[in-house]
Parts: C-alpha cells; sequence; structure tokens
C-alpha cells in the first residue's frame, strides 16, 4: 500500500502541487527517496529517523522507498520532512491513514521531534486554498498562513506529538489568527530636515507617481536623510500588494513570527552588493533586492560605487517590473515594481561643485566626468527626476524646524494616488495604481498636454535631445504634477517643471 501526502514545490512566488507517496515494503531495510531531490531532502532521511524515534516511534526493518512526484520537478529546501514523516506515520499506523487527506503539509523537522518554521507559507497556504484543500503547518508559520484565507483550515503544530494526538483526538490544535507586526520606535519624518525644500518637492513627486529619483549632492547634504523619509509619505499598501509583497517576502524567509504589515518595503543593499544579491539568482534562484522592494523603495546610496554591470542588470526589471531568472531546467520570474532612489556625490572626493575647490586629480570638470562614466547613459534615461541637493548651510540648521512634515505631504500623495487609481480604473486598467506603470499608448491618451504646453513640449524635445523614452518619462512626471495640483489637463507650468528634473540628467548623460 502506498500512503499520499500533498505538498508543494516554488517556482518564484508560484507553488505546483507535489505528491509524496511513501512505500513501506519487504526487503533489506533501506530508506530511499527519489524525485530529484537536492541535499537538503536527501538528508531529510536522518532528520526524520531522529524526529520520529524522539516521539516514540520506531521506523520498521523494511524497505521504505519516499518518492516526490512530479519526478521531473526539481525538489528543493527542508519543508518536505513533515510530509514525509506524516506519511510513514500514516503507512505504520500511529495516525489515522486518511488524516491527512484534504491537507497540504510543508515544516522542517528538528532531531527531538519539533516543527521549525519553514519558508514560503503564504504563498503555500494560498495555492492549497485554491485547490480546496487545507493546510498543517509549523506553529511558527500559523498567523502568517492564516492571511490566506479566513475559511482554509489550518493545523498549526510545533512537534510531531502534538500532531499525532490532535488526529488520534486526544488533544485539539486551534486555528491560528492572522497577526499584524507592530513598529517599534519613533517614525522618521520630513520635519526632522532643515532646508532642502525643493529635494523635499522632488520627493513629493516622486512619492506621488511612483518615480525613480537621483540626487546629486555632496557629502553631508542631507540625500541619505531624505531618502530613508521617503517611506513616511507613502501611502499603505493595498490588500492586492499587500499580497504580493508578503508573498515574494515569505519565499525569502524574511517574515519573522508570522506577521505582515502594510507598510511599503525599504530595501538599502550596500553598494558591495553581487548581481545575485540585487537582481535575484543564486542555486536556487532566490528573490533579490529589487525583487524584495518590490512596491516599495529600493534606495542605493554611493551609486558609481557600484559595480557598472552590477547597476546595469537594473535596467530590464525598472522597464518591464519583474526579474527573469534562467536556469538550464527551469525559469523564474519574481516582481519587481521598485520606485529606484539613488543618491551619488558629484564627483570622488565630493567638492567639485564648491567654490574655489581644485580637485588634485586634474581640472574639475575631469574629476567629475571620470566619476559619473561609471554610470551608463541607458539607466540614467530611466530615472524620472535629477536634482541637486546642495550642501546645507549653517544658518539653515539654526532656523526653526519646518510647519510642514510627512503626515501633511503623505495627504497630498495619498490625494494624487488615489486620482491615478481611479482615473486607470475608469479606463479599464484597475492593477496599474501609479503614472510610473502605465505603458506609453495610455500615457500619451491619459497625459495630452494642452497647446502651450505641446509647442513647449516639442521645443525642449528638440533642445534636450530627448529619447523616445525620456519623452515619455517627462510626460508621466508632468501627468504626477497635474495629479498634485487636483487638474485633469498638463499645463505648461507642469511640463515646465517636468522638464526642470531632466536638466541634470544630460549632464549626467554627457559623462556616461
Amino acid at each position: 500500500m502506498v500512503q499520499r501526502v500533498s505538498t508543494v514545490a516554488f517556482e518564484g512566488i508560484e507553488v505546483r502541487p507535489v505528491d509524496v507517496q511513501v512505500q513501506i515494503a519487504p526487503g533489506m531495510p533501506a530508506f530511499t527517496i527519489v524525485g530529484l531531490p537536492d541535499k537538503a531532502v536527501s538528508e531529510a532521511r536522518e532528520r526524520v529517523r531522529s524526529a520520529m524515534i524522539a516521539s516514540g516511534l520506531a521506523l520498521p526493518a523494511r524497505r521504505i522507498t519516499v518518492n516526490l512526484a512530479p519526478a521531473d520537478l526539481p525538489k528543493e529546501g527542508s519543508h518536505y520532512d513533515l510530509p514525509i514523516a506524516l506519511g510513514l506515520m500514516a503507512a505504520i499506523g500511529a495516525i489515522p491513514h486518511d488524516a491527512l487527506s484534504g491537507f497540504a503539509v510543508l515544516g522542517e523537522l528538528g532531531l527531538d521531534g519539533s516543527i521549525a518554521a519553514v519558508a514560503g507559507v503564504l504563498p503555500a497556504a494560498i495555492g492549497a486554498n485554491a485547490r480546496g484543500e487545507g493546510l498543517i503547518c509549523p506553529v511558527a508559520c500559523g498567523p502568517e498562513a492564516a492571511w490566506a484565507s479566513p475559511d482554509i483550515e489550518i493545523v498549526a503544530a510545533s512537534s510531531l506529538v502534538q500532531l499525532a494526538n490532535h488526529f488520534k483526538g486526544t488533544q485539539v490544535l486551534s486555528r491560528p489568527q492572522p497577526k499584524i507586526l507592530e513598529v517599534e520606535g519613533a517614525a522618521l519624518d520630513l520635519a526632522d530636515i532643515k532646508g532642502q525644500e525643493s529635494a523635499k518637492r522632488a520627493l513629493e513627486v516622486a512619492a506621488a507617481g511612483g518615480h525613480n529619483l537621483l540626487m546629486v549632492g555632496p557629502p553631508g547634504a542631507g540625500k541619505s536623510m531624505l531618502a530613508a523619509r521617503l517611506p513616511s509619505i507613502l501611502p499603505p499598501l493595498a490588500p492586492a500588494e499587500l499580497l504580493e509583497v508578503s508573498m515574494i517576502a515569505s519565499v525569502a524567509g524574511e517574515i519573522k513570527g508570522g506577521a505582515l504589515t502594510n507598510r511599503r518595503p525599504f530595501r538599502a543593499p550596500h553598494h558591495s552588493a553581487s548581481m545575485p544579491a540585487l537582481v535575484g539568482g543564486g542555486l536556487h534562484a532566490r528573490p533579490g533586492e529589487v525583487s524584495l522592494a518590490h512596491h516599495g523603495v529600493l534606495f542605493l546610496d554611493e551609486l558609481p560605487e557600484f559595480q557598472p554591470q552590477v547597476l546595469d542588470s537594473l535596467r530590464q526589471p525598472l522597464e518591464t517590473g519583474e526579474v527573469s531568472i534562467a536556469r538550464v531546467n527551469h525559469r523564474v520570474t519574481y516582481p519587481a515594481r521598485v520606485m529606484l532612489v539613488a543618491a551619488m556625490n558629484p564627483c570622488r572626493c565630493g567638492r567639485a561643485a564648491e567654490p574655489g575647490y581644485a580637485c588634485r586629480r586634474g581640472p574639475n570638470a575631469r574629476c567629475v566626468s571620470a566619476y559619473q562614466e561609471r554610470i551608463s547613459g541607458p539607466l540614467i534615461d530611466r530615472i524620472d527626476l535629477h536634482i541637486e541637493v546642495p550642501a546645507v548651510t549653517a544658518a539653515d540648521l539654526i532656523l526653526p524646524p519646518p510647519a510642514e512634515g510627512s503626515r501633511e505631504v503623505a495627504e497630498r500623495v495619498a490625494l494624487a494616488r488615489a486620482r491615478q487609481a481611479a482615473r486607470y480604473a475608469s479606463i479599464g486598467l484597475p492593477h496599474i495604481r501609479c503614472n510610473a506603470a502605465v505603458s506609453g499608448a495610455v500615457l500619451e491618451d491619459v497625459a495630452r498636454p494642452d497647446g502651450r504646453g505641446l509647442s513647449l513640449l516639442r521645443e525642449a524635445a528638440d533642445a534636450m535631445r530627448l529619447s523616445a523614452r525620456g519623452y515619455h518619462r517627462v510626460l508621466r512626471v508632468a501627468r504626477t504634477l497635474a495629479d498634485l495640483d487636483g487638474t485633469e489637463k498638463v499645463g505648461r507650468i507642469h511640463l515646465a517643471e517636468a522638464l526642470s528634473y531632466r536638466a541634470l540628467a544630460d549632464e549626467v548623460r554627457r559623462a556616461a
């Protein structure tokens, strides 16, 4: 007789059902796992054996074969421990043989019979709910699984003994409840920053439309402080966005204690990050920083210090909103719709724009060019807003704190985003929530400027030699500025401000 247990395999944030087939047959004692298992799955033999002994159960001295079907799908991870153990327990009569019917199972076993947390419980729960199944998972992951649906049956246990008692009816495990992550400490606020009013305006525009932003300025000007306060003016995640973000975090093992948060992600990798760390990849094609920042902010400080090949790997995700990782035997796609916020010094020493300063490396212009040429022109072209952040003077620091903080700016950003979501929902595009994500064809329809604005745009396109991408990005920013003003038509004033954010891009592009 073959005992069957349902579990899952992960392909990005998608799940594929896996049938764990356990057979105990006469023959020489052996324990074999087949079905393209990786090292972690093959080592499940010893974890399962020890966990069952610790739980008071002994494996029979017979030939045990575990098949993970479909056999041509690679199996990775430690979450196969629990389904294998429960399949064996059902096969030897330790639990009723039909107890696992209608459940998907995943969990890692300790040698003492405990069940440890694993990654990917939320996507597994969503997949199980779609198939009309319940879920058996570690107790630490129960609150995470409970977010999948209020109707899904969830059994969250801390040990094999608890599960055996539950299925025998001697112990009842209650259904876990969804948990919200409590944010500790005071939130950062734009009111902490004195001066830099033009930079705050650019930050508001970027937040309102989901635009990419590049800040150029000397050390200590406040670029990192501005970027760190960007999440404080972004609206909370919508339910659909929360689900996508949490599924990526779950697959990456980033959810702690099963608690989810509706705050938008903010990722700030160090400039020594490798290409797989930034865009995803590695041996098991894990999500990178650009996917972990999905629907949030990816902050790259000291932009030219990143390896040029690493930065250029961001070009496709910034354009398409997803990362495709190809391997010999499979292909994985992760969402990657992010706001890229980058900061850099004007040159290596950071003082090229300082009056009267002469660089030791030669003329200041040569120092600036040599530093900025590490950033490719195509990447610069994908950034909508380029601003200079000047040094803060002592006169700015002695001023009283600004009257307007993050709360007031966040209200204007929320209103602008609501206008955008309503506009795109009215034309049959409910999945688009901000101007940065709209296609060029739709953009030309919803951001058509008036006569005076069209004349300015035509002149600027010739003078600034805007590419097709640059032209559309100016239109996107102008559409966002009109949304902030609450006007339906894009006017000349909106285009003029949008074009001003491209002026610095010309200098950086010429250096590149």
